[in-house]
């Protein structure tokens, strides 16, 4: 029996549809069918029934769903216990972001060397995409990119880094409360664009304005955006981390808006699927030593 078809029967259950499933698979939505219907060859019976577009699970499908999750798991967890002996390496390539390498390397990377230090580790920045890149290439072990999803590839979630309104310490918000978005838009912004969703969620947030924001700098990089708000030349939305030390030493003060909800940058964690260097461990105790919040994937 192949496991791909297990995995589709799976996932088009998990996406209640064909479509997404393929999407998902990153296959055509008539080969998530083709494997469906082999299932189906191989255990002699109809998963689905069909009418149409529109389809549901048969009495026999009902009972081969835990089984058929069950098999997946099983798979999954052995595939990374055989993953795990595997220790005997010296050196690991690390890619990610620039945001990861300014903010998160300097901290992870001196507590895995503390507990290997036999490993001789060699860091590469660039954007997700490359990192991707690199990783299918097998140019290095393990990435640190935002949201990607590649059929080749496990993914698993790392940080959540919530974004927060920053001003400089005289600025009146640090005094008036509640502020809303309205408020915002009156003040002169330090616009930090990194091209992620919830960046564009903050856009939309804009968007309910009579008027549009002042935004007197547009800037890419997020050292240039804090020092501007920190000199007191405007506000600016920024992810928590990277703002760290200037909150610790009075230098910039971070403002609660209800309508910003539960906004932030997802830092996800990819390795090779076929890889057989299970290194994602090393990261994961990180993620115990230092008070950094793990992500569901």
């Amino acid at each position: 029996m192949n496991i791909e078809n297990i995995e589709a029967f799976v996932y088009v259950i998990h996406y209640n549809s064909f479509n997404k499933a393929a999407d998902a698979l990153f296959l055509s939505q008539p080969s998530v069918t083709a494997r469906i219907q082999s299932l189906e060859r191989d255990l002699n019976t109809l998963l689905f029934e069909r009418e149409g577009r529109n389809f549901t699970l048969t009495d026999k499908g009902k009972q081969f769903l835990p089984f058929a999750g069950q098999i997946l798991q099983s798979y999954k967890k052995g595939k990374q216990q055989l993953q795990h002996v595997n220790k005997d390496y010296n050196e690991l390539r690390v890619g990610c972001t620039v945001s990861v390498s300014n903010y998160m390397i300097p901290e992870i990377l001196p507590w895995i060397k503390s507990k290997h230090a036999h490993l001789q580790i060699k860091l590469t920045t660039a954007p997700t995409e490359v990192i991707l890149e690199m990783l299918l290439n097998k140019e290095i072990d393990i990435g640190f990119v935002r949201n990607v999803t590649h059929p080749h590839v496990d993914i698993l979630g790392f940080y959540e880094d919530p974004i927060r309104l920053f001003v400089h310490p005289s600025h009146p918000f640090v005094k008036k409360k509640p502020l809303t978005i309205q408020d915002v838009g009156r003040e002169s912004l330090v616009f930090f664009e990194c091209g992620s969703l919830d960046w564009v969620k903050i856009h939309r947030l804009f968007a309910t304005l009579d008027h549009p924001p002042q935004i007197e700098y547009q800037i890419d990089n997020l050292e240039t955006a804090k020092k501007l708000v920190a000199k007191g030349l405007g506000i600016s939305f920024l992810p928590e981390l990277c703002v760290h030390q200037e909150v610790k030493e009075g230098h910039l003060v971070p403002i609660d808006i209800q309508a910003l909800g539960g906004l932030s940058l997802r830092t996800i964690l990819i390795t090779l699927k076929e890889s057989s260097l299970d290194v994602s461990h090393l990261f994961l105790d990180v993620l115990k030593e230092f008070d950094w919040k793990i992500t569901a994937t």
